[in-house]
């Protein structure tokens, strides 16, 4: 059975608090991480749930401090806690805890009972949200959903800055066009990139396919012979050149700081405003290069006007339905 599809008539209402956070963690594992790579583990201990990150996961060219894990366990952790609200826990997180031990990223606690949210919105499109490298139609993102996503991602001390009018976006689509430049011309980012390309029936439940950039999942194998051989960076560039350009709206995710706590708190708002744009019926990707390169981030910076950390870049409009991406199973991450 998918991994996305879950009941939450299973719910352990009368289960122990250890049951219950089990159960949350289906909804955590449904995060959105960079290659798909999921790079959480979660450890329980009676009342208490440890979100632990799993470095064995990392990217060490594309991320080579962990920046962008921390940010995928950030999103891991937001979906748990929307997902504790829903069903009436009273779950509170503390980051960092635990200075001796740096992969212990947050604690949840369980604290007892609390009212169930009223507004079940973002709940519901934990299973609902997609992330997808296809373009989108023309038509512009209503205003109350930019609203909400900046509003879910301010609850988080984190602030989006969205990017409509089409000189600017071309400005940011021309940064994007030399991250992929610059990073494919990278024999270690290709030989990276191409050791998470494999199919959907992979035993390890992760990693991209080639249906996720519409091709046959079979061919999966030939996309990651192809990514690790050529420097496909001028054609990668012109195309997301063009997907930035034509997407009715691009946001940048931004910090005060670039610490550990701010990248948590990067990876909280980032989910919970893609639960919103998702219970909106819309989608999203994401375009990190003038992120990842560590040259373009302070230029994307002045373009957009501040002197806060960019940590992630996406793209949001309507798209066309797609099967969610492959995920490991519970039991796969639990310590």
């Amino acid at each position: 059975m998918s991994e996305w599809t879950i009941d939450e008539r299973d719910f352990p209402i009368d289960g122990t608090p250890e049951a219950q956070l089990r159960f949350l963690v289906r909804y955590a594992v449904l995060a959105p991480s960079g290659h798909n790579t999921q790079p959480w583990l979660f450890r329980i201990r009676g009342d208490r749930l440890e979100l632990l990150a799993d470095r064995t996961r990392a990217l060490p060219v594309v991320d080579p401090v962990d920046r962008a894990l921390v940010i995928s366990c950030g999103a891991a952790l937001a979906n748990l806690l929307v997902a504790a609200e829903r069903f009436g826990m009273d779950a509170a997180a503390t980051l960092l805890p635990d200075a001796g031990e740096p992969d212990l990223l947050a604690v949840v606690q369980s604290t007892g009972a609390r009212p169930a949210s009223s507004d079940p919105a973002l709940f519901r499109a934990i299973t609902k949200r997609r992330t997808t490298r296809r373009a989108f139609e023309s038509t512009p993102v209503p205003e109350t959903v930019l609203a909400s996503a900046g509003a879910q991602s301010a609850s988080c001390g984190v602030r989006l800055h969205w990017i409509l009018e089409p000189q600017r976006k071309h400005r940011v689509a021309e940064l994007i066009a030399e991250g992929d430049r610059l990073q494919c011309a990278d024999p270690s980012f290709r030989r990276e990139l191409a050791s998470w390309v494999h199919s959907r029936r992979a035993s390890g439940r992760d990693g991209m396919s080639a249906y996720a950039f519409g091709m046959p999942d079979l061919l999966s194998p030939v996309g990651a012979l192809i990514i690790r051989t050529f420097d496909t960076g001028k054609g990668q560039a012109a195309k997301d050149h063009a997907l930035a350009e034509g997407s009715p709206a691009i946001g940048v995710f931004t910090t005060l700081g670039d610490q550990t706590a701010d990248w948590i708190a990067a990876g909280q708002a980032m989910q919970r405003a893609l639960l919103s744009i998702a219970a909106a019926g819309l989608t999203s990707s994401y375009l990190n290069q003038p992120i990842e390169v560590p040259t373009l981030r302070p230029r994307l910076a002045t373009l957009l006007g501040t002197r806060e950390f960019p940590q992630i870049l996406i793209r949001v409009g309507r798209g066309p339905e797609l099967l969610p991406a492959v995920r490991r199973t519970v039991e796969d991450v639990m310590l």
